[in-house]
């Protein structure tokens, strides 16, 4: 039996998790949100600086299909086509929105299949990085180094009613705002510090490629200009 120890952070103590209960407008659409890192959970418990909750269960994941982002062979555009299918943009040029168009109709997973989605989790400062990137002002490269540079956190997204059923809780903790809330904002300081850097850099790079330049060549998945930024 394959089984997956499950961490939420959250501001009350939640032993029945529901499927219609959690916010369409996430990362992922909706679902139950999770992790398997307990320092990521706390952090994410206490980020509004209180003390509040995090939640331990247990997930049996025989016969379930997983779609992992990070496994590999998904790369940052797939995430990013996800966030603007699902999540609020304010999208402020006819780049950009040209740009989400096109993001989620070629580079976007059809998720509708599957019962859990591992990937990352769109914090404000990775959230900007999706926003600067399809405003055309942030290149694949500086985009893809300053994501692995700020680790955001994965995270383990319930989306199928069959993944509900077999949750099971097994305890609730509490997380210390005066220990967790500090290292959330170190986190996000240093994410922040790795899009400025990347951000100032990104002026040299002459090979690199921006959104426009997808919208004019009309690039795909696995085209090799792509694939070469974000796996050399």
């Amino acid at each position: 039996m394959n089984t997956l120890t499950l961490l939420h952070g959250s501001d009350q103590i939640v032993e029945m998790p529901q499927l219609l209960s959690g916010n369409e407008h996430n990362d992922y659409g909706r679902g139950f949100y999770c992790t398997e890192l307990r320092d990521m959970a706390q952090e994410w418990a206490c980020k509004n600086n209180t003390d509040d909750f995090v939640n331990q269960y247990t997930l049996n994941t025989d016969g379930m299909k997983i779609l992992n982002l990070s496994d590999g062979t998904h790369t940052v555009l797939n995430w990013i086509a996800l966030l603007l299918k699902n999540r609020t943009f304010k999208l402020t040029s006819s780049i950009a929105i040209d740009a989400r168009e096109y993001l989620i109709e070629h580079f976007a997973v059809n998720t509708s299949s599957y019962d859990i989605i591992i990937g990352y989790r769109a914090d404000d400062s990775y959230f900007q990085y999706a926003e600067s990137f399809v405003e055309n002002t942030l290149p694949l490269r500086s985009l893809n180094k300053a994501l692995h540079l700020g680790k955001p956190g994965l995270q383990t997204v319930l989306i199928s009613e069959k993944a509900f059923q077999k949750i099971k809780f097994v305890n609730a903790e509490p997380a210390d705002k005066t220990v967790f809330y500090p290292k959330f904002v170190a986190r996000d300081t240093k994410a922040r510090q790795s899009y400025k850097s990347e951000t100032a850099k990104s002026r040299a790079y002459r090979d690199d490629i921006f959104i426009l330049d997808i919208l004019r060549e009309e690039m795909k998945n696995d085209d090799p200009r792509i694939q070469r930024i974000l796996f050399e």
